[in-house]
């Protein structure tokens, strides 16, 4: 089916629903993936190295390999919603299966034994740094109803503005307005011609309106369902200095995929309500890639302690989004359904900053039985931005960032035994909610464990971890202020192969 497309050259209001805080946040995080062996212990490897997903924390960990060597990993990913909105709960779960983790090191050693450099190392590795598949479902009865999020947008807009003109089918009136006016008259359009709300007097210069529907409280139901990833690439080059200092850095290449789709249904209005049901479908679809690159160090003390410190760059993500919708009631116009999911409006290419990171590791080595590591991360998501900041939508956004999110600490501890050749490992994860209210995302708890297993010139491991978070999604950005609390459960089991050359 062909697809019209638009460009809304003016991005989003304060309130829009493509470039926001939520979608900072998005590639400003990164859930754990990597090896089974990094997942097991909790990914404490800052100053361990050794393991291709240890580049994430430390790019020095590549100059810990003592022999060239290649890993691919496989995970399922499970995850489990509870939701609770207006205090009716709903269970919803998804499970997936995915390539999450390849990639190699070549170890070439120094034969020149005057020279202090003890060996090079080149690395290359792919990570799916997060996983968006996800989905959850939620009910309840509101005294909030959807026309609210249109009287927003509609309030102040002159009426002649977000008229059709003759002659014009409803789907290039809907794509002209967002095109040459903007996303807040674009709602207001739809909100008119699809019977939600009218304006209290049809001259062209009105900028009152009022709600077509008659309620004390709605029935509403909401379903959405993200799909897509964030990798990256990596580049790394790594050294060892004399017998206990290893440097490295990274060159990061990120891509990004992702969708969601909204589905939004309302009725239950009072018996002289003219609308006695309304849907409402929104769909973004967001593509591009970023840079960032990274530099650490590990110095081993002695024998038994090691202690790394790394820099993570901020992470310059090139973005497009594209966003269509559709909306249905009793009361709409009678063409409202040429307006779907196909009528595309394209935004203009955008920049999203992420916050730097810095990060502090201590190892303790117990000689061939086993070890325990720590690390510690440190980031600032106030330090996050939208680009270009001289776009006014941006700058709101901005502000709302710098308000609204505070610094982060993260905590990961690791431990591994050894008996023979088999592995047994544990980690713990725990990471600061990014907003300083501590409520609109809660903090993020997680345990995991593996085994491994040595073959001598492979290696097998296995790993199972589960964090929880939980997370206040609003149903919109606008209108329905009351958030749905979504309790979201991911379990990960991943199962890595390393052959060693």
């Amino acid at each position: 089916m062909k697809r019209y497309l638009t460009f809304i050259t003016l991005v989003v209001c304060a309130f829009g629903s493509a470039q926001n805080i939520n979608e900072v946040l998005r590639y400003s995080t990164e859930n754990l993936q990597g090896t089974a062996r990094f997942q097991a212990m909790g990914g404490a490897f800052g100053a361990l190295g050794g393991d291709l997903s240890s580049l994430n924390i430390n790019p020095a960990g590549s100059a810990v390999f003592n022999n060239s060597l290649f890993t691919i990993s496989g995970s399922n990913y499970n995850t489990n919603n509870q939701s609770s909105y207006f205090g009716n709960s709903i269970n919803s779960e998804n499970n997936n299966l995915d390539l999450n983790q390849i990639g190699g090191a070549f170890v070439f050693k120094n034969t020149n034994s005057n020279s202090d450099w003890q060996k090079f190392t080149l690395a290359f590795n792919y990570d799916v740094v997060d996983n968006f598949d996800n989905e959850y479902y939620v009910a309840g009865n509101s005294t909030q109803g959807i026309d609210n999020y249109f009287l927003n947008f509609a309030q102040g807009t002159p009426f002649g503005s977000i008229l059709r003109q003759d002659g014009e089918y409803i789907e290039e009136a809907y794509l002209d307005i967002g095109s040459n006016q903007g996303y807040k008259e674009q709602q207001a359009f739809l909100g008119y011609y699809g019977g939600i709300l009218d304006p209290i007097s049809e001259d062209d210069n009105n900028i009152d309106y009022v709600s077509n529907t008659i309620y004390n409280s709605v029935n509403q139901e909401f379903l959405r369902r993200t799909t897509g990833y964030n990798s990256k690439f990596t580049l790394n080059m790594g050294s060892q200095f004399k017998e206990n200092v290893y440097m490295g850095a990274s060159l990061n290449f990120h891509n990004v995929m992702y969708s969601r789709f909204d589905q939004f249904t309302e009725n239950g209005y009072d018996s002289t309500s003219e609308i006695q049901r309304t849907t409402f479908d929104n769909y973004l679809q967001t593509d591009g890639n970023g840079f960032s690159f990274s530099m650490g160090a590990i110095a081993k003390l002695n024998e038994y302690v090691r202690l790394g410190g790394s820099y993570q760059s901020p992470t310059w993500y090139q973005l497009e989004d594209d966003f269509s919708q559709r909306i249905n009631s009793d009361l709409a116009d009678d063409e409202i359904n040429f307006i779907d999911l196909n009528i595309v409006n394209l935004f203009e290419s955008y920049t999203i900053k992420t916050p730097s990171k810095l990060t502090g590791s201590l190892a303790v080595i117990f000689a061939q039985d086993g070890l325990l590591s720590f690390d510690y991360g440190f980031q600032d998501f106030s330090k996050a931005e939208l680009r270009p900041t001289s776009d006014p939508s941006f700058q709101t956004v901005n502000n709302q960032i710098s308000n609204d999110l505070g610094t982060v600490s993260t905590f990961r501890l690791g431990g591994e035994y050894k008996i023979e050749q088999v592995s047994l490992r544990a980690g713990y994860r725990f990471e600061q909610s990014p907003y300083s209210n501590g409520n609109t995302i809660g903090d993020l708890n997680a345990v995991s464990g593996g085994i491994g297993y040595n073959f001598g010139g492979s290696r097998l491991d296995f790993a199972l971890s589960r964090s929880q978070q939980d997370i206040n999604e609003r149903l919109f950005d606008t209108g329905i202020t009351t958030p749905a609390i979504i309790n979201r459960i991911n379990t990960n089991a991943t199962l890595s192969y390393t052959i060693n050359f």
